[in-house]
């Protein structure tokens, strides 16, 4: 994979793969048949599944968050599963935080009392 960070003057996406295809592979139409969406969604994951910087597309994506088209190799409807799953885990660590905070305080207590 081609590392960019250290590249401030070239942005992630002017290596993008998909730069070299046409945008309509990875944006519906409007009113798509179900069938002609899958498969151009599959023809976009093709080309992202071959681009040196698929991951950095994706975080820019989920980070964004990007409504609309397949980037970083995933749909809309499959970005929306992933930030569903990073915000439980997020509020499990953070109650998990709580939760050790909460014995440590307990713990002085009992320590001091």
């Amino acid at each position: 994979m081609v590392r960019l960070d250290h590249l401030e003057d070239n942005p992630w996406h002017t290596c993008a793969a998909c730069r070299r295809d046409e945008a309509g592979l990875f944006f519906a139409p409007s009113k798509e048949p179900t069938a002609a969406r899958l498969a151009r969604e599959a023809q976009a994951k093709q080309v992202c599944a071959r681009c040196p910087v698929l991951l950095e597309c994706r975080e820019h994506a989920l980070v964004q968050p990007e409504p609309y088209g397949v980037w970083g190799g995933l749909t809309a409807a499959e970005r929306r599963v992933v930030l569903a799953r990073r915000r439980r885990r997020e509020v499990e660590l953070r109650a998990e935080a709580q939760l050790v905070a909460g014995q440590r305080t307990a713990e002085r207590g009992r320590i001091a009392g």
